[in-house]
């Protein structure tokens, strides 16, 4: 009974960000429809081209299954992405924001949009 508790605290969680993103989305773009998981996917992997004139992409560090372990550029451990195989993944709304800060500054070279974040979110939620 605590770890359906537990799940539905963080499926909560998870739900009241994503509503954030949702309301400031629509002040970023009268266009916005709502979040979408294989958009979210394709931003996992798609990789960019960095100032330092290297290809990244989330899944650099995060690998390219969200189900698995990553690992950080000094070589520590990165837990799993996915909700699914980490609940605590998204259960925080404040780490969930300091992550997005410093991980969109490194691969993006630039602050993440609300879409971009609710479509991640949506992906790392959807992967089973």
């Amino acid at each position: 009974m605590a770890l359906f508790v537990s799940h539905q605290a963080q499926a909560e969680s998870a739900a009241v960000l994503l509503k954030q993103y949702e309301l400031q989305a629509k002040q970023e773009s009268a266009a916005f429809v709502g979040f979408a998981a294989d958009k979210g996917e394709r931003f996992f992997h798609a990789e960019r081209l960095h100032s330092d004139g290297k290809k990244v992409s989330c899944a650099t560090c995060h690998t390219a299954d969200p189900r698995n372990s990553g690992k950080t550029r000094a070589n520590k451990v990165i837990d799993a992405m996915a909700v699914s195989v980490n609940p605590q993944r998204l259960s925080d709304a404040a780490k969930v924001e300091k992550w997005f800060g410093r991980n969109c500054k490194d691969v993006l070279e630039r602050p993440c949009t609300a879409q971009e974040k609710g479509d991640f979110m949506a992906y790392l939620l959807s992967v089973k």
